[in-house]
């Protein structure tokens, strides 16, 4: 963990691409299997949280989630995930469920629906931060299973479950095949998103635009393809950036090699994120320390950044526009 300034401790923030199951620190993993009577040790579940690649990512991303069995573990997942988000001053969070996985494990989604919702509304009592839900689809496990995620989401979208996402494997499963299920679940009303060009290239994050996603989670290869950059530049598509994540999974090898300041320097709408905190060792501050340190953002670089968290957020106009005077009423600069 490196330091941060006082200006970032400051920043006003919005986070937007952040799975829940991922936020799972190991002692709460721990908690958890001890609570369902399952033996384990510190240092057992500790090395679920090391792997070496994206594969091995998505593998130990499943194996923590058979831990996640009701409403009441939700519930502290959650609670813990808002507890984590208040001294990062993440006012606004838009947290990934993967209910996919919920499904084909064939859970009663609707306790544990209850359990996110208790969990919510306890973390914002008690932290002041908002939350809203986005229902993520496993990508390969193909478009009906997709489709019944986003029923799911449109039956629960009056208890702030405000969009829709995939998330998984790119290569096996590319948006495409998604279309139908997205036009379905706009006309529901949900918003859309999807993980493009992370372990794909270019053409994922075209497909993702293709079959209507309003913001783009990664984008990483976008760079790849002058015509893409200049088409996300031109229609200000927010992409989700996650360093950590990136070189975490091998997906970018070196800080260097990440497209983040060029993608800076060429207009692209561009928000900060930590996409499995826990998983990746890192909270939002850190994020906005590492784009400082490593691609020489200045702090009204980072207030830029901040304040497309909250223009690229669901959020309805008047609760951005809240969030955004009050980002504007902070100091300019603080001291470091």
């Amino acid at each position: 963990m490196m330091p941060t300034s006082a200006f970032i401790r400051g920043l006003a923030k919005a986070e937007l691409h952040l799975h829940l199951e991922g936020s799972v620190a190991p002692a709460t993993l721990l908690e958890l299997r001890q609570r369902h009577g399952k033996a384990g040790t510190a240092q057992q579940v500790e090395a679920l949280y090391r792997y070496a690649d994206f594969a091995g990512f998505l593998t130990a991303f499943k194996i923590l989630t058979e831990d996640l069995q009701d409403g009441d573990d939700y519930e502290l997942i959650t609670y813990r995930l808002m507890e984590q988000l208040k001294p990062e001053n993440v006012l606004h969070a838009e947290v990934f469920v993967s209910v996919g996985i919920c499904l084909w494990r064939k859970q009663d989604f609707a306790d544990i629906f209850e359990g996110l919702e208790r969990g919510r509304e306890r973390g914002q009592r008690d932290f002041g931060v908002s939350v809203l839900w986005i229902f993520d689809a496993v990508r390969q496990f193909g478009p009906g299973a997709a489709r019944e995620v986003f029923d799911l989401a449109a039956s629960f979208r009056h208890r702030n479950v405000v969009g829709i996402g995939i998330g998984g494997d790119e290569v096996k499963s590319p948006p495409e095949l998604f279309r139908e299920s997205y036009q379905l679940a706009a006309k529901q009303g949900l918003r859309l998103t999807a993980h493009a060009g992370e372990s794909a290239g270019p053409e994922s994050v075209w497909g993702a635009l293709n079959i209507g996603a309003e913001r783009i989670g990664h984008g990483l290869t976008a760079g790849q393809d002058p015509e893409l950059v200049e088409e996300l530049a031109k229609r200000q598509v927010p992409v989700e950036a996650c360093l950590s994540s990136n070189l975490r999974t091998g997906c970018c090898a070196a800080i260097s090699d990440h497209p983040l300041r060029r993608y800076f320097d060429q207009g692209l709408m561009l928000t900060l994120n930590t996409d499995d905190p826990a998983m990746f060792q890192t909270s939002l501050n850190q994020e906005y320390a590492l784009a400082q340190r490593e691609f020489d953002f200045s702090d009204e670089h980072l207030r830029e950044l901040a304040r497309n968290s909250f223009e690229a957020s669901f959020l309805p106009p008047e609760k951005k526009l809240t969030f955004l005077n009050f980002l504007d009423a902070l100091p300019e600069r603080a001291e470091t």
